[in-house]
C-alpha cells in the first residue's frame, strides 16, 4: 500500500499514485522493516529536480521496478526539503563513500537505520558504465539475503565513522584581518577572471561569497574584492541563468559561461540574490544591478507568492513540450496555441528558436531579438533552440523597441503549459525573502515590495510560530507541516525579521527575532564548545546529530545563526548574544582561509563583527516627517557591514536604540555608535552617510 496520500509535501504527493509501497519517514516503517527482515530502500529528492522526476518514471511508474522493490525492500521517499536533517545524514554517508553526492539520492539501510550501499540517480538499463536500477535492487537483495554479516558490519563501521567525524571548529576565538585577508587572496585564486564566478562547471551562483565581497570592500576599500562581486554579477545576469523576459534565476549553469542553465527555479537562490544586487546597487549606484534586484523581487512575488501570503519554494525544470505550429496547423488549429503535447522536457517554458521569434514577432523583430537575446539557428541548448541571454556588450539597441519586444515575448511565453509550483512554504527560505523584500523595497521607494515582506512575515508568526517559541519548518495551503524547524530556519527567520525591523520601524520584529535566537542558544548550541548542532537537543534522533558549518545552496545555519545573534546584540546590547556570535564565528576563523567559497557567509558575518557592527538610531517626531525620513533612508543605504539601524520617536520602547535619544533643536536627528564609542548626534544626512562610511 503507498501511504503518501495524506502527506503536505508536493514532492511526496507527486509519487502517491506510483505502484510502489512507499512509506514516509516514520517510526513505523523501520518497524515493518524489522518484522519482515527487510532492508530499507530510502529515496530522497525534491519535486524541482529534473533526475528525480526521470529516476520515478523509468523506474518507480514501472509495474515490475516497483513489485520487485515491494516484495524485497520497505521504501521510504523523502522531501529533503521537509527533512533536512534526514537529507544531511545520508547524504554525508554518500559523499563519505563515493566522493559525490546529489539528487536523487538512493541509500539502503538496514532496519535500525545505518547505511550499507549507496548511490544516486540509476538508469533503468546499464549505461556509461552505470549499473540499471534494477541490478542493484537484485544485487542488495542477495547481498542482504546471503551475506548478512557482512553487510550489517559495513553499516556499522559506517555509523562509527560518522560518529567521529565530529567538526572541529576551531576554538573560540574569532577571526581576524589576516584571516579574512587570506580567504580573499584563496578566492582570488579560484576566481575565473574571463567569466565571472569561481571555479569550473557546472556554475553555481556564489551568493553569499558576493556578499564577503560587498562587505569585505566597502570596510577596507579593496577594490579586488569589489571587481569580482561586480564582474561575477554582471556576467550572471547577461547569461542565460537568469531569466532575460521574466525575471529571477535558474539554479546553476551547466556551463562555464553562464549560458545553459538548470531552469528550477528555487526561493532561495532568487531570495539570496534579490539582496546581492540590491547591495551591490547599494556600493555602486550600478543601473543593471538596480534592474535585477527589481526584477527578481517582482517575480518572487508574481510568481512564487501563495494565497496564505507566504512564498512557494520552487519551480519545476521541467513543463509539457509546446506543440510545434506546423503540427497545430496540420491538426486544424488554425495555428492556435492548444498547450502542450505531453511530453515534459527541461526548459521547455524557457526556450526559444528563430521559427518561433518569428511567429511571434514577425520577421524584422525576430531579427532583432535574435541578435539581440543570442537566439542562433544552431540554438545553444537542445534541438536548435537557445537559451535567452545577452551576449551583446557593444552596439546600441533601442530601449523602448527591446522592451516591448520583451513584452510580447513574455506574453506568448505566458501562453505556453507552465513548469509546476512546489507550494509548500519553508520557513527558513521565506525568513531569506522577507530580509530581501524589506531591503529592495525600502532602497528604490517599493512600498509594496515591503508589504509583501510583511505578508509573509505575518505568515510565519501566525502558523508556524507556536506558544512556545517553536519553529515548524513548512507549510501548505495554510496547514502546517508536522517537522520540526531547523537550525536555518530559526537563524534565516531571524534574520528576515531584524531586516523587517529596521525597514519599517516596528521593534515587534525585533522582538520576534529575539524569541528565535532564545532559542538557538538554548536548543542548538553546545555549551562547552559554543558550536551549533543543525537539529534541537530534543529532535528525532537519527544515526548521528546533524552539524555543518559549510553553506551549501543557503547559509549555513551555523553562521546563519552567528549573524542574527550579532546584529540582535547590536540592536539590545544583549552580552549573551554577542558572546555566542562570536564563540560560533571561530570555525570561520579555521575554515575562512582554506575553503573561503564554502563558508561565505561566515566570512561575510565576520566583516561586520570587525566593523562593529555600527548601531545607528534615527529618532523624528513622528515616522512620517520628510526629514526623519530622509535619515532612516541614508541609514539603510549605508554599506558599512552588518550595520543595524532603529527607527523611532524618542522616548519609544520598540527598539533599545532609542533609550535616551532625543531630538536636537527638535529637529529628526541620527545617532551612530560602534564598539561603546559614540558620535556626535546629527539631523544632517550627509554627514551621517560620511559618518557611516569611515
Amino acid at each position: 500500500m503507498n501511504r503518501l496520500a495524506h502527506e503536505t509535501s508536493p514532492y511526496l504527493l507527486q509519487h502517491a499514485d506510483n505502484p510502489v509501497d512507499w512509506w514516509p519517514w516514520s517510526a513505523e516503517a523501520f518497524e515493518e522493516a524489522r518484522k519482515s527482515d527487510r532492508p530499507v530502500l530510502l529515496s530522497v529528492g525534491y519535486s524541482s529536480c529534473h533526475w528525480c522526476h526521470v529516476l520515478a518514471r523509468e523506474s518507480f511508474e514501472d509495474e515490475a521496478t516497483a513489485a520487485y522493490m515491494n516484495d524485497h525492500f520497505v521504501n521510504i521517499k523523502v522531501d529533503r526539503e521537509e527533512r533536512p536533517d534526514v537529507d544531511a545524514v545520508y547524504m554525508e554517508a554518500v559523499q563519505a563513500a563515493t566522493g559525490q553526492g546529489g539528487w536523487p539520492m538512493t541509500v539502503f539501510l538496514t532496519p535500525d537505520a545505518e547505511p550499507f550501499y549507496f548511490g544516486t540517480y540509476f538508469p533503468p538499463a546499464p549505461r556509461h558504465g552505470m549499473p540499471s536500477f534494477r541490478q542493484v535492487l537484485e544485487g542488495v537483495h542477495q547481498a542482504w539475503a546471503t551475506r548478512r554479516d557482512e553487510v550489517t558490519e559495513v553499516a556499522g563501521k559506517i555509523v562509527r565513522d560518522l560518529a567521529g567525524r565530529e567538526v572541529s571548529f576551531g576554538g573560540t576565538q574569532v577571526p581576524g584581518e589576516e584571516d579574512l585577508a587570506q580567504a580573499l587572496l584563496g578566492l582570488t585564486r579560484e576566481y575565473d577572471p574571463q567569466r565571472g564566478g569561481f571555479g569550473g562547471a557546472p556554475k553555481f551562483p556564489p551568493s553569499m561569497v558576493i556578499e564577503f565581497l560587498l562587505r569585505h570592500h566597502a570596510r577596507t576599500g579593496s577594490e579586488g574584492a569589489l571587481q569580482m562581486a561586480q564582474d561575477t554579477c554582471e556576467r550572471m545576469a547577461r547569461g542565460g541563468i537568469y531569466d532575460q523576459l521574466g525575471g529571477g534565476f535558474a539554479r546553476y549553469s551547466v556551463d562555464r559561461d553562464w549560458v545553459v542553465p538548470h531552469f528550477e527555479k528555487m526561493l532561495y537562490d532568487n531570495a539570496l540574490l534579490c539582496r546581492v544586487y540590491a547591495h551591490l546597487w547599494r556600493s555602486t549606484g550600478s543601473e543593471l544591478a538596480r534592474r535585477v534586484a527589481l526584477e527578481t523581487a517582482d517575480f518572487m512575488v508574481r510568481e512564487l507568492r501563495t494565497d496564505e501570503g507566504g512564498f512557494a519554494s520552487a519551480l519545476d525544470a521541467d513543463s509539457e513540450e509546446e506543440v510545434p505550429r506546423e503540427a497545430r496547423l496540420q491538426k486544424g488549429g488554425g495555428g492556435r496555441r492548444e498547450g502542450g503535447n505531453g511530453r515534459h522536457v527541461e526548459g521547455a517554458y524557457y526556450v526559444w528558436t528563430p521559427a518561433q521569434l518569428r511567429e511571434v514577432l514577425g520577421d524584422e523583430d525576430a531579427e532583432l531579438a535574435a541578435q539581440y537575446f543570442g537566439v542562433t539557428e544552431e540554438g545553444t541548448f537542445e534541438q536548435g533552440s537557445s537559451v535567452l541571454q545577452l551576449p551583446q556588450r557593444e552596439g546600441v539597441f533601442d530601449a523602448r523597441k527591446i522592451d516591448a519586444i520583451k513584452a510580447r515575448l513574455l506574453r506568448a511565453r505566458s501562453a505556453r503549459p507552465a513548469p509546476g509550483r512546489d507550494d509548500k512554504v519553508v520557513a527558513a527560505w521565506n525568513g531569506l525573502a522577507i530580509a530581501a523584500l524589506a531591503e529592495t523595497g525600502a532602497y528604490f521607494d517599493r512600498p509594496d515590495l515591503v508589504e509583501a515582506a510583511v505578508g509573509a512575515a505575518d505568515l510565519l508568526v501566525r502558523l508556524h510560530l507556536d506558544e512556545h517559541a517553536r519553529l515548524a519548518r513548512t507549510s501548505k495551503d495554510g496547514q502546517v507541516g508536522a517537522n520540526a524547524g531547523v537550525l536555518e530556519d530559526y537563524a534565516d527567520v531571524a534574520e528576515g525579521f531584524l531586516a523587517l525591523a529596521s525597514v519599517t520601524g516596528e521593534g515587534v520584529w525585533l522582538d520576534f527575532a529575539g524569541l528565535l535566537l532564545d532559542q538557538v542558544l538554548a536548543r542548538f548550541t553546545d555549551p562547552e564548545s559554543g558550536s551549533l548542532y543543525d537539529t534541537d537537543a530534543d529532535a528525532e534522533k537519527l544515526i548521528r546529530r546533524p552539524q555543518d558549518p559549510t553553506d551549501s545552496a543557503t547559509p549555513s545555519g551555523w553562521t546563519a545563526a552567528a549573524g542574527a545573534l550579532l546584529s540582535y546584540a547590536a540592536h539590545t546590547g544583549s552580552e549573551s548574544h554577542r558572546t555566542a556570535a562570536e564563540r560560533a564565528l571561530g570555525v570561520v576563523r579555521a575554515l575562512g582561509p582554506r575553503v573561503p567559497r564554502f563558508i561565505g557567509w561566515g566570512l561575510a558575518v565576520a566583516e561586520a563583527l570587525l566593523d562593529g557592527p555600527r548601531e545607528v538610531a534615527v529618532v523624528g517626531p513622528s515616522l512620517d516627517v520628510e526629514a526623519a525620513k530622509a535619515l532612516h533612508r541614508t541609514a539603510l543605504l549605508s554599506p558599512a557591514p552588518g550595520a543595524v539601524v532603529a527607527y523611532g520617536t524618542p522616548g519609544s520602547d520598540e527598539f533599545p536604540l532609542l533609550a535616551d535619544r532625543p531630538l536636537v533643536d527638535g529637529e529628526p536627528t541620527a545617532y551612530v555608535c560602534r564598539n561603546f564609542t559614540c558620535d556626535a548626534p546629527t539631523t544632517d544626512p550627509e554627514r551621517l552617510r560620511a559618518a557611516l562610511s569611515g
